[in-house]
């Protein structure tokens, strides 16, 4: 149990938020302070970078630490030692700050982009796995996976606006861009909440397969997609009635249904093309969003798990969580060019080759 835990338990956090938003505040100040002094590892032997450097960041979740890869080769450049267990990551508007949520030590670490570095942290609920930030990057989202919760956190000051109960396990979270609105999937409940930011209470939830994971909404903002890992499926929401309206299964051929668990999703800049890791079927699937057709699938490393895509959407890059490797995937020909081993368990590659906002973490 992290320290922070043993403290909370011991005062019945519970029942106490205003005792919870100072411990905030003391260990957000304690962490500063410890950030500030920690080194470059051994690999950042070269001048600090500015932002879109186009460096690839992945965080491995048993290795505890944030690989970096060169742009267009992919060759490790460096690695960055973090809190134990680092696996949602999301950029800051200008890119020149990367949170990422530390599970085992209930954390969210704070990467100076430019340093390449762990410099700050913000304590969190029991195991922080997704994050996301408002538009405005006043508020941090959190999907707290063992306390069945999401955190609001006031980015700045590190105070705790609102403790979001939710169904067992939350984990993909996704804010609006009036910032007025996050979807929250709950693994256990098999449901997406519709979170109310200001109120901090959820307003709507709706029923999908089998442990949804991610989420996404298409381009014209009208559609929201969801992966749901033990059912193969990834069910299709009318966002204006919050009805599920389609659902697409996946079976690569050679595969039996039951090793088939899509947990990556993300959607091209037209909203034409999908593309859906499919975990351990080992395997990418693009699909055409009008149709819901499958058009491909092509075979990755074990489990494949996290997805991005290059800003000129050329490249796509896969984590494979159980051969340790990065798939690096040419879109239009659809081939694997390169595997590159990372570290332990990879979990979610990001670029830092786009400036501005994101309304999802991964």
């Amino acid at each position: 149990m992290s320290f922070r835990n043993q403290i909370l338990r011991g005062f019945g956090h519970r029942g106490l938020i205003p005792g919870r938003r100072q411990l905030l505040r003391g260990m957000a100040a304690t962490s500063a302070a410890a950030g500030l002094g920690l080194g470059l590892s051994p690999f950042a032997s070269r001048p600090a970078q500015g932002a879109l450097t186009g460096f690839t960041f992945v965080s491995n979740e048993k290795s505890h630490e944030v690989t970096v890869l060169a742009p267009e080769t992919y060759e490790i450049a460096n690695k960055i030692p973090t809190s134990r267990r680092p696996r949602g990551m999301v950029f800051n508007a200008e890119h020149s700050l990367l949170y990422v949520a530390c599970g085992d030590e209930d954390v969210v670490d704070i990467i100076d982009v430019a340093e390449q570095r762990v410099v700050d942290g913000i304590p969190t609920g029991p195991s922080p796995e997704v994050l996301t930030i408002s538009p405005d990057e006043k508020l941090m989202f959190i999907a707290n996976e063992e306390d069945s919760s999401m955190w609001i956190i006031n980015v700045d000051d590190r105070v705790l606006q609102h403790e979001v109960p939710s169904g067992a396990e939350p984990e993909g979270v996704m804010v609006t861009p009036d910032g007025k609105t996050v979807y929250l999937t709950s693994e256990v409940a098999d449901m997406v909440h519709r979170v109310d930011v200001e109120q901090g209470i959820i307003t709507a939830n709706v029923i999908v397969g089998t442990r949804p994971r991610r989420i996404r909404i298409t381009p014209d903002q009208k559609e929201m997609w969801v992966s749901c890992e033990l059912s193969g499926e990834v069910y299709i929401i009318d966002i204006a009635s919050y009805q599920v309206t389609d659902v697409i299964n996946f079976l690569p051929p050679g595969f039996r249904q039951v090793d088939v668990t899509p947990v990556g999703l993300e959607l091209n800049a037209a909203g034409t093309r999908a593309y859906v890791t499919l975990g351990r079927a080992n395997h990418l699937a693009y699909v055409d969003i009008a149709t819901r057709e499958i058009t491909d699938y092509i075979l990755v490393g074990s489990r494949a798990w996290g997805i991005t895509i290059t800003r000129d959407e050329t490249t796509i890059l896969v984590a494979n969580g159980l051969s340790d490797d990065i798939s690096v995937i040419d879109e239009a020909s659809r081939r694997v060019l390169k595997s590159v081993r990372v570290g332990r368990v990879p979990y979610i590659p990001l670029i830092d080759d786009r400036e501005g906002w994101s309304p999802v973490g991964n």
